[in-house]
């Protein structure tokens, strides 16, 4: 070989070895990158690729009546998903699928998507969650692979639809979505733990590891009564179907601590079945709905009279005529009275003897006193999305918006809110916030819930005159239809017409009626308040809404063991006549 061509030779070999060092220091640097700097990120890559992480539901809190009767619970269900194959045609698994669709009853819709997430390559996708156990086990003797089971929670209702609206319902995910489900839910709900999803190179199969434990939610008591809830859904139920009317309400509390009995609303919904619009549970027209409530308001403008000393009850008032014009607007009377004492224009509900006496009532100290009772502000009870009414400022009232007000229009109230202007009278003039919860229980505790601080709203004396006056209300007024034999009670029924937007008038035919009060009047064990929507044929407050007091405070007269008075009624009614007589 010559010089040249050893000298060629050299250099083809220095040449190769410097590329074979460029090449060796790279793949050291590349090593060094993937192995030092990069190494973090890829195996978080890498995880991601071979695991999923999943919550693990907590078991949701238990709710409880005040007796200890469940309201609902959580129990264990499994739910199905699937894991897609790549080594698999999308043909085999789509027929894996399509075997489940029959048992699952899934939608066409459901089908689509699920294939749809197959051609993704998607690693983790749910056929039906919470599925029955005669249908888990039909899933089980298919042995299709790539289909696994997780447990979870399904909530359930014993009763199904008594409390519906005041227990509210939970999304598929166990969180509350209405009702005493959402208000408490970070109580119920507990908290999530994880699991850990391990699989293999090709997706097949699956192993579970807890990386944390949950912890279950915790149990409420609540203040509901299931029995007095069950005789309050009962009569609420036969009244509205009998009557034709659109929806009604009751709400029943033991006034001296606020706690709520009974909230009952018809129509109602099974909750373990719930309708294609669930959302219709959402609405609790006892919180929900406002409305103008008639004579009903009648306690409220006849506690301003008496605690502004504008009336007395030797007082009299001239209703012969049967209407009162006020700022150029007739105001009538159901039927004609003569001349009336204070008294008894709330007994016989005259709208013409209240709106005469409320005319002396100053505008601003009738606004503070409507305030005062709790009206245009939420009562406070923890149950979501309560209205708080509709209430003017005095700036914007017209001329005859005073006398309006005092027959119980121009003011927006939910059932609640008037029931707790009862439960002012009927407590002696102390306003004491309404309640759901009573106690709230877990492994370890249990923590009560305290009542709300009363406040006095009127004094005991304005009270006193007014048990006086619903006592006679019931006994010999518009309120008779509630009487209870052998038991002292005080109320007040409300008539209102409802207003029509389309004519901007007050419809003569729509009318939206209540009967509201407590018994024993003396000593009250519990308070009442009946709503009635829209009722056909009879529609006055004490026709339609009085029966229905009666039937449901019988009931719960019985079953809280309250006896009959002794002394005779005929004697107190006498006993009050002479006293609210006397002018």
């Amino acid at each position: 070989m010559s010089i040249l061509n050893q000298r060629k030779a050299h250099r083809r070999i220095s040449m190769m070895a410097m590329l074979f060092m460029l090449w060796l220091i790279f793949l050291i640097i590349r090593l060094f990158q993937l192995q030092v700097i990069e190494h973090p990120s890829l195996k978080t890559q890498v995880a991601q690729h071979n695991q999923n992480k999943k919550d693990i539901i907590p078991k949701r809190g238990t709710v409880y009546d005040r007796t200890g009767i469940i309201l609902a619970r959580s129990l264990p269900f499994r739910s199905v998903f699937y894991t897609s194959n790549e080594d698999e045609s999308l043909e085999t698994q789509s027929e894996k699928i399509k075997k489940l669709k029959d048992i699952l009853n899934l939608t066409e819709a459901e089908y689509r998507n699920i294939i749809e997430r197959i051609e993704k390559n998607t690693s983790f996708i749910w056929i039906k969650r919470k599925i029955h156990p005669v249908k888990e086990e039909k899933v089980r003797k298919l042995r299709l692979s790539g289909v696994h089971f997780l447990e979870e929670n399904k909530r359930f209702y014993p009763h199904g639809k008594r409390t519906a609206h005041l227990l509210g319902r939970v999304d598929i995910d166990e969180v509350g979505a209405s009702g005493i489900e959402y208000s408490c839910n970070s109580v119920l709900a507990g908290i999530k733990g994880k699991h850990l999803i391990l699989k293999d190179a090709k997706k097949r199969e699956y192993e579970f590891e807890v990386l944390k434990e949950p912890e279950d939610g915790k149990d409420l008591v609540l203040t509901i009564d299931e029995t007095i809830q069950f005789y309050a859904e009962k009569e609420l139920e036969k009244a509205v179907r009998k009557t034709g009317a659109k929806w009604g309400t009751v709400i029943i509390a033991h006034p001296s601590s606020g706690e709520i009995l009974a909230m009952a609303n018809f129509p109602t919904y099974d909750l373990n079945n719930l309708p294609q619009n669930p959302a219709v549970v959402d609405r609790n027209n006892a919180i929900h709905h406002n409305f103008e409530p008639g004579s009903t308001f009648k306690v409220v403008t006849a506690s301003a009279a008496l605690e502004t000393n504008i009336v007395s009850l030797a007082d009299s008032f001239d209703c012969s005529r049967g209407y009162i014009s006020v700022a150029g607007k007739t105001i009538r009377d159901h039927q004609r009275y003569g001349i009336l004492s204070f008294p008894e224009v709330i007994i016989y509900s005259s709208n013409v003897g209240t709106v005469q006496f409320s005319r002396d009532l100053d505008r601003n100290s009738f606004h503070q006193i409507i305030r005062n009772f709790g009206f245009s502000k939420k009562t406070g009870i923890n149950l979501p999305a309560e209205e708080k009414g509709i209430f003017r400022e005095v700036k914007d009232w017209s001329r005859i918006s005073s006398a309006s007000l005092s027959i119980g229009y121009e003011i927006s109230v939910t059932a609640l809110q008037m029931l707790q202007a009862i439960n002012i009278i009927a407590n002696e003039g102390i306003l004491i916030p309404p309640r759901i919860v009573r106690r709230v229980l877990n492994s370890s505790d249990e923590t009560a819930q305290s009542p709300l601080p009363g406040i006095r709203i009127i004094s005991r004396d304005t009270a006193s005159k007014l048990t006086a006056i619903l006592q006679e209300v019931v006994q010999g007024g518009t309120g008779s239809p509630a009487r209870i034999k052998g038991y002292r009670i005080a109320g007040k029924t409300g008539t209102a017409q409802k207003f029509d937007p389309s004519t901007g008038y007050y419809s003569s035919e729509a009318h939206i009626v209540s009967f509201a009060g407590f018994v024993p009047a003396d000593n009250p064990a519990f308070s009442m308040i009946v709503v009635i929507d829209e009722p056909a044929g009879p529609y006055y407050g004490g026709e339609v809404a009085g029966p229905v007091f009666r039937e449901i405070g019988r009931q719960v007269l019985q079953y809280l063991k309250i006896p009959s008075q002794r002394t005779p009624l005929n004697k107190i009614i006498v006993d009050n006549r002479w006293r609210l007589s006397n002018r």
